[in-house]
């Protein structure tokens, strides 16, 4: 603790080995704004105060809590105390029903856990994930990025994690690789924190269209979850409707193609392609791929016998 540190010691230290450590506190960059961490029915006001803590001091400050097993946890005295002068996160920290209401404007979701799920995305370490995160924002001033932490005692579920394109995992012992909630917040948190001085843009001001713009296309628009998530629902009424989905017996189709789009990182616009796709194959399942008027317009036509062939010319084939 500073506080707990003469004087003399921290001018020591400050100039250890010709460094001047106050020079490396500096304002976080502008794509911070555009990061969140999210914190999925935490379950001790503690560890949300910790967290808020811990964000803070890396200059993050966008919390979202999803259905917190304290109703008014973030006024909670054991938040407000554990996030120790950290009360603007807390204040404007919010609430959310489901997890699917938290990440309905992000673009992009991260799952933090510690252990891999089957047909999620591959877990990569922090450091990879806030290269990625970074690139994500800086392709677009459109996307956004939700980092989501589970539960202190059972971490994310299948179905939470699979609403996530990515996964991060934090290095650890095999048989020991657990970490406190607010622990990890803080590992993530410093690893975003430290990319811009370990990994310098060629400009340094952090706005959109400095990144290394792969991604997306010139003028593409990152879809939004809530977007991708309509898609999916869209989709399974599809497959279901033609017979390729059973579901009372799913298995694991859903899935592996949640895993497939996830990889795509879809735009609005191919959004927006997939699901006439989906609405086009609704109306061949009920006989109206046309349309309703065209629909019925052929069928009062009827068969037409094909017309007589006249002097020199074949008949036309029905």
């Amino acid at each position: 603790m500073y506080g707990e540190t003469s004087s003399v010691c921290l001018c020591a230290i400050r100039h250890c080995k010709g460094f001047d450590l106050s020079a490396l506190h500096r304002s976080a960059p502008p794509w911070f704004e555009r990061l969140a961490f999210v914190l999925v029915r935490p379950s001790h006001p503690g560890n949300v105060g910790a967290v808020a803590r811990a964000m803070r001091t890396m200059g993050l400050r966008r919390l979202i809590l999803v259905d917190p097993r304290e109703p008014d946890v973030l006024a909670h005295p054991e938040a407000v105390a554990r996030a120790s002068g950290a009360h603007d996160v807390l204040a404007q920290a919010r609430v959310a029903a489901t997890l699917d209401e938290a990440l309905a404007p992000f673009t992009l979701a991260v799952a933090v856990s510690a252990e891999a799920r089957e047909f999620g995305p591959q877990p990569r370490p922090p450091e990879a994930i806030a290269v990625d995160a970074r690139a994500a924002l800086l392709d677009t001033p459109d996307a956004q990025v939700a980092l989501v932490f589970g539960p202190e005692r059972t971490g994310l579920s299948i179905e939470d994690a699979a609403r996530c394109q990515l996964m991060c995992s934090i290095p650890g012992e095999p048989d020991y690789n657990s970490l406190n909630l607010a622990q990890a917040a803080q590992i993530v948190a410093y690893c975003l924190r430290s990319l811009d001085r370990l990994q310098p843009l060629a400009t340094s001001t952090g706005e959109p269209g400095e990144g290394p713009g792969e991604g997306l296309a010139e003028g593409g628009r990152p879809a939004t979850i809530q977007a991708v998530e309509g898609f999916f629902g869209h989709l399974q009424e599809v497959l279901i409707r033609i017979g390729f989905l059973d579901p009372a017996h799913p298995k694991r189709l859903m899935p592996r193609l949640r895993r497939l789009f996830g990889r795509a990182r879809l735009e609005d616009e191919e959004v927006a392609i997939l699901r006439g796709v989906c609405t086009q194959i609704l109306k061949l399942a009920d006989g109206d791929i046309h349309g309703p008027s065209r629909s019925r317009a052929v069928a009062g036509q009827g068969h037409q016998e094909p017309a007589p062939a006249g002097p020199g010319k074949p008949a036309e084939r029905a």
